[in-house]
């Protein structure tokens, strides 16, 4: 079931559009990865879903109803540009954004001081955000967004300024909220954190939706044949049982005795052929498609709609 549908939606400000004809679904329950390069329109398109722009045509639905302004107390937003007020105290900035989501002051104040034990950041309770650097100021923003513990929660750019273990931390944190049943939508240029998390990613360039789909789905149906190969034994002999079945593209011979070999197999059905002219040859150890990773996909993606 789709929590959030973009029902062709246009954005045109004078001499630029930022989105032309975009639709995409989000499933309820998962996290949505939305890439593209630098001013494709992905933060325009996180704004309208917010309600904080509005597009020129399109729709977007939560649930099966157009989203209204009633709707956003059920949304958690953590735009890119965060929204602290630099000279608040952090707790009471949190118990504040809490309470305009609906929260009493009593239970705004046991959450966030929950969250803030969980990001160990007890201490920070009655600094501003003045004395934090970007990354601490980012916890707090992240606290922010996910204290109303809503249903839909949207992050622009979340790891930017984050070291690797803090932003570990955040991503451990946004798949136990998916776990507890909350849709979350992301936009990203760190490609690792897409394969880490993401169901579904939509790639938007040039203001168009060029690519959506399951990532699994989408990795393996951009599989371009590459297929690696672990063995023990010659290389001259593999690459001999080989010739006329497919391309070796690169071999490598290790030190301890597990060689490999990166071959191109022209089609599906020759697959079974190539493994047991290699089994033949060599002790095969393992055989393996070359899965392309996001980032190649990515790069493939935007340079083909260049």
């Amino acid at each position: 079931m789709d929590l959030l549908k973009i029902e062709n939606i246009t954005k045109r400000y004078s001499g630029h559009t930022a989105l032309d004809d975009v639709s995409l679904s989000i499933p309820e329950g998962s996290i949505y990865g939305l890439l593209g390069p630098n001013g494709a329109g992905k933060t325009t398109l996180l704004r309208i879903i917010n309600r904080i722009i509005t597009p020129d045509t399109g729709r977007v639905l939560l649930g099966n109803k157009e989203i209204t302004a009633n709707d956003i107390s059920h949304i958690g937003y953590m735009p890119e540009e965060r929204g602290l007020y630099k000279k608040m105290k952090l707790g009471e900035q949190a118990v504040f954004f809490a309470r305009i989501k609906g929260l009493s002051n009593k239970e705004a104040t046991q959450r966030a001081k929950m969250w803030f034990g969980k990001f160990g950041i007890e201490d920070w309770w009655d600094k501003k955000v003045g004395d934090l650097s970007k990354g601490m100021a980012q916890k707090v923003q992240f606290i922010v967004t996910v204290l109303h513990e809503p249903k839909l929660l949207i992050f622009d750019e979340p790891f930017s300024g984050f070291d690797p273990i803090n932003a570990n931390l955040l991503k451990e944190e946004i798949l136990a909220l998916r776990d507890k049943g909350a849709t979350i939508i992301f936009s990203t240029h760190n490609m690792s954190s897409v394969e880490e998390l993401c169901d579904h990613i939509t790639l938007i360039d040039k203001s168009h939706n060029i690519l959506s789909g399951n990532v699994d789905e989408i990795r393996h149906s951009h599989g371009t044949n590459i297929f690696e190969i672990n063995y023990r034994g010659e290389q001259q002999k593999l690459t001999e049982a080989l010739t006329g079945l497919c391309t070796v593209i690169d071999t490598e011979d290790s030190p301890i005795g597990i060689n490999k070999a990166k071959i191109h197999i022209a089609t599906d059905s020759k697959v079974r052929s190539v493994i047991a002219a290699a089994n033949e040859s060599v002790e095969l150890r393992s055989f393996s498609e070359v899965i392309p990773t996001m980032n190649d996909i990515f790069i493939r993606a935007v340079n083909h709609n260049l």
